[in-house]
């Protein structure tokens, strides 16, 4: 009987944990945010990540995540790239990094206020071995222990 009981748990622990329930209502200052900046957004779909919000949406064929905090200021955008979109000063500091015969998995460019931009450059050495590297701009290292 306990084993069933036990089952029965992890069972009802799983459904809570899995559920798409959202933790707290978005904010009309957030919604209405993002409507401002992108009002043409497609198929946009909000997460709470607890500090910020963030809505994943379609804009002129690319995909999109774009941050908000509570009070519907826009904190930044990342939009994925092919690795050959790199600006040639990003990947030439990519090149010259000890990450350069790292796998390179996913890249990002980020939009962040004040027209300032970044690069996300997500890599691997192994199944184990993995981070986020993040660049300037100009092609400089700025952190390299972003976590996934």
């Amino acid at each position: 009987m306990k084993k069933i009981y036990f089952v029965v748990l992890l069972i009802c622990a799983g459904l809570i944990f899995t559920a798409n329930a959202q933790v707290r209502k978005i904010p009309a200052e957030v919604t209405n945010a993002f409507s401002e900046k992108y009002a043409d957004a497609k198929n946009v779909e909000w997460k709470d990540k607890l500090s910020a919000f963030a809505a994943t949406f379609e804009l002129n064929g690319d995909k999109l995540e774009a941050r908000f905090n509570k009070k519907g200021e826009w904190q930044g955008t990342e939009k994925e790239l092919n690795a050959d979109d790199l600006p040639s000063a990003v990947k030439d500091g990519f090149s010259k990094s000890k990450y350069t015969d790292w796998e390179t998995k996913t890249v990002y460019e980020v939009e962040l206020p004040d027209d300032k931009k970044e690069y996300k450059i997500h890599v691997a050495k192994s199944s184990v071995q993995k981070k986020i590297l993040l660049f300037d701009a100009d092609g400089k290292l700025l952190k390299d222990n972003l976590t996934l």
